[in-house]
């Protein structure tokens, strides 16, 4: 199982990363069936109609969960442990961080501190996230919320909020 969990991963980042976005006349469409193919061999669980687009990164992808109708954008990067739930659009560009520096001593160099722990983010169900979101840590983005381009997440907002800048701030409520 995992040998073929690995075989899938060395034909995904060899070949089809590469292939044309999804949206391409002609092979385009072709493009996203195979990825889908092959993502669904690697990942932990993988929806129906998912589309993870040309250049999309995730790791090992071992514990990546996603639900029906989601995708990774164009050029995303994202843990390989991380929950995407259902109807989730994501723009291109995006960048979600699982761990970051401990900089608590100011007595060592930070490169010699290591790491914290590292953090799962989650997205729940009926989410956008606009072009060039880069999430921190351990971020859970709530049902219905909406993630303007360009936003820096540092901290979590309640469901059906539309956010924006850096750092992100709540913009407005949907409901």
């Amino acid at each position: 199982m995992l040998l073929n969990k690995y075989f899938h991963l060395v034909i995904y980042y060899s070949i089809l990363r590469f292939l044309p976005a999804s949206f391409i006349p002609i092979f385009g469409p072709m493009s996203k069936k195979l990825r889908y193919w092959c993502c669904k061999r690697i990942f932990k669980f993988c929806g129906v109609n998912v589309n993870i687009e040309r250049k999309a990164m995730f790791g090992k992808g071992f514990d990546l969960e996603i639900g029906d109708n989601s995708g990774i954008g164009i050029n995303c990067t994202v843990p390989s442990d991380i929950r995407i739930g259902k109807h989730v659009m994501m723009a291109p560009n995006c960048y979600i961080l699982s761990n970051n520096h401990n900089v608590s001593r100011t007595d060592i160099p930070m490169w010699v501190q290591g790491s914290i722990e590292k953090k799962l983010t989650i997205i729940n169900d009926d989410v956008w996230i606009g072009r060039q979101v880069l999430f921190t840590p351990g971020r859970i983005i709530q049902e219905g919320t909406i993630v303007a381009a360009g936003s820096v997440l540092t901290k979590d907002f309640p469901a059906f909020s539309i956010v924006g800048g850096n750092p992100a701030k709540l913009i407005k409520m949907r409901k």
